[in-house]
């Protein structure tokens, strides 16, 4: 069964290039676009998608209060957020708000990858986004010092 997705982005050519490489994955499906963020809430609630990939910075409502709003209506609705910003604080922020992934402009080829694993009940991160993320998990985990002694039972 295919993945319904609409896309949400202000840009035609942007939104056009992406709407290409998902046409190019045949578990993929595109439904309908969006140009703002009025539009896209419009358009969710008369198609009923499975995914929607939607940019944060658009015209009319933006992204980040259309993400609440599609959360509020639609629990189980996934939403990709599409955005320039690759900081991982801003990922996870979005994550919070309810997105279950996260891809930057510059890693739209990863589009199609991000769509199936949020269907399948993964929440995603863009490269760009999930290798800083990683490094600072790893500095943010306990050192132990040289001196310091596992105990043993």
């Amino acid at each position: 069964m295919k993945s319904r997705v609409v896309l949400a982005e202000d840009h035609r050519a942007f939104r056009e290039a992406l709407r290409n490489l998902l046409d190019r994955d045949p578990g993929i499906e595109v439904i309908g676009e969006a140009g703002d963020g009025t539009e896209a809430l419009e358009l969710v609630r008369s198609v009923h998608p499975d995914v929607v990939v939607m940019d944060l910075r658009m015209p009319g409502i933006n992204g980040v209060a259309a993400l609440k709003q599609l959360i509020a209506a639609q629990p189980s609705l996934k939403v990709i957020v599409l955005s320039v910003t690759s900081e991982p604080m801003f990922a996870s922020e979005m994550l919070d708000a309810g997105a279950r992934g996260y891809v930057t402009k510059s890693d739209t080829s990863e589009l199609p990858r991000a769509i199936h694993a949020v269907e399948s009940g993964v929440r995603y991160l863009s490269t760009e986004v999930a290798a800083p993320a990683a490094e600072e998990a790893r500095e943010a985990e306990p050192v132990v010092s040289k001196g310091a002694q596992r105990a043993t039972h």
